[in-house]
Parts: C-alpha cells; sequence; structure tokens
C-alpha cells in the first residue's frame, strides 16, 4: 500500500491505506442524486486522488490547516478556486453552492465529527448525503436501531431525516498515527420526510429529556411534562430506547395535544 505523509490536528488521523479509500470512495453518490460534492478536511489527499477522477460531480475540499491547503494547491489536481481554506462547520452552503443538492464526504476528525452531522442535519434540505470515517463506537450510535443499548439521542435526530448505514470497520493500523480505537465508515442518505409531522423543536427536546434518565420509563424520565389525562397510555410505560422515531412523533403529538 502507498504511504502517505500525514501530521495529526483537530483529532484527525490521516488514513495511509489506499484499498480503505477506495472503497470510502466507491461508496458515495452511487445513486447519482447530486452534482457538487464537499470533502472535508482531505489533509494530504488520500481521499482526494480518487475523488478527484470522479466524473459525476464537481469536486470542493474544505481544509482548515493552512499548510495542508497548500500541500493540496501544488498537487494542481483540484482546481484552487475549489480549495477552501476554513472551517466546515462555518460554512455558507448556499452562498457557495446556491440551492444544489450537495454531497459530503471525509475521514472527518474525530472531535468535531458529530458536529459534523448536526450541520449536515441544519441543512439537510441541501446536503443529501453523507460518507464519512468515524469512531467505531459513535458510528454505531449513528447508525442503531429501536431495541438497542446504544440507540440513543444521535441515532433518533438523524434517522427522523436521513436513512444511516454502517457500511464497514477499519482497524487501527491504516492512519498515522494510529488512533486508540477502531473506526468505521458510515452512509447517511436523505430520506423522504421533509418535514415531521409534529412540532419538531418539541420533538427534540422529548428526546433528549427522555434519554437524560434513559434507564427508567418513559411516565418517569416525562413526568414533568406529562398530564394526568395521558400518562396511563401504554407508550410511557416503554424504556426510550424501545422507541422508534414514528413512536417519538406519535408521543410528541400525544403529549402536545393535551
Amino acid at each position: 500500500m502507498k504511504r502517505v505523509r500525514a501530521k495529526k490536528h483537530l483529532g484527525q488521523h490521516f488514513l495511509k491505506d489506499n484499498q480503505i479509500a477506495f472503497q470510502t470512495v466507491e461508496a458515495f453518490n452511487v445513486e447519482g442524486k447530486f452534482k457538487n460534492a464537499l470533502e472535508v478536511g482531505p489533509g494530504m489527499g488520500v481521499l482526494t486522488d480518487l475523488l478527484i477522477q470522479r466524473k459525476d460531480f464537481k469536486l470542493y475540499l474544505v481544509e482548515i490547516d493552512g499548510e495542508s491547503v497548500e500541500y493540496l494547491k501544488n498537487k494542481n489536481e483540484v482546481p484552487h478556486e475549489n480549495i477552501i481554506e476554513g472551517d466546515f462547520l462555518e460554512l455558507d452552503f448556499q452562498l457557495l453552492f446556491q440551492e444544489k443538492p450537495l454531497g459530503v464526504i471525509g475521514n472527518f476528525p474525530y472531535n468535531i465529527s458529530t458536529q459534523i452531522l448536526f450541520k449536515a442535519l441544519d441543512h439537510k434540505e441541501q446536503i443529501i448525503e453523507v460518507v464519512g470515517m468515524f469512531q467505531k463506537e459513535v458510528a454505531e450510535r449513528i447508525t442503531a436501531k429501536a431495541g438497542s443499548k446504544i440507540y440513543g439521542i444521535t441515532s433518533i435526530l438523524l434517522q427522523a431525516f436521513y436513512d444511516t448505514e454502517y457500511l464497514f470497520t477499519v482497524n487501527e493500523d491504516v492512519f498515522d498515527p494510529p488512533p486508540k480505537v477502531k473506526s468505521a465508515v458510515i452512509r447517511l442518505r436523505r430520506n423522504n420526510i421533509k418535514e415531521l409531522a409534529c412540532d419538531e423543536k418539541k420533538f427534540k427536546s422529548i428526546v433528549k429529556l427522555a434519554f437524560n434518565q434513559r434507564r427508567k420509563t418513559m411516565r418517569n424520565s416525562l413526568k414533568s411534562i406529562l398530564s394526568d389525562e395521558i400518562k396511563g397510555n401504554e407508550i410511557f410505560g416503554k424504556r426510550p430506547e424501545q422507541l422508534s422515531v414514528d413512536d417519538f412523533i406519535e408521543l410528541t403529538n400525544l403529549i402536545d395535544s393535551v
């Protein structure tokens, strides 16, 4: 395998295995639903080298590290105007891409990986797919289904608007420097839900309140907002990890109705 010079910043571990890079890129835009793609934190360009070969989208890069930006520009494979020196979390997607659909890909810095997904969620009408490398534990939590012990707030809020898939596990030795934990590549694809069939703000607050005391039944964890009229409903006898996204929508409407 080709080894690529790498350095660590912002919690990032750079990929040095071309086969893993190939598998990650192959999982991106399989359905051809977007023409603009944004790679987050390309570093030394291991994913970039493969992404630039794709003809189904125009590639942009966002990299916060100035030295990596200069390195990428000197490779002369991506037009300089498509290389953005800055923070993904601060980007104005409408300014950069108008309202065109966008795919996001990257070996994400682990310390902001969840923030990256919630930034995508904030722009869910535009960011229709995300393929990324995460810590395995985080990847499993994002893709967990109802009934799992690791299913929680992140699972529900993201799965309300995205179909999530755990694609494959990645060992520690394919990174420089190697992390202390295994990693995984996952994919999120925008589903057909334009808006939830309930008050979205209340939905989020109820999900968070329920999982703040996840070992308790919903009747106990939500007792501060439940009225006597509805707390006898059987749904409140369940624990939060037993409820699907649709269950939480139903529950939100039930609480909102009194």
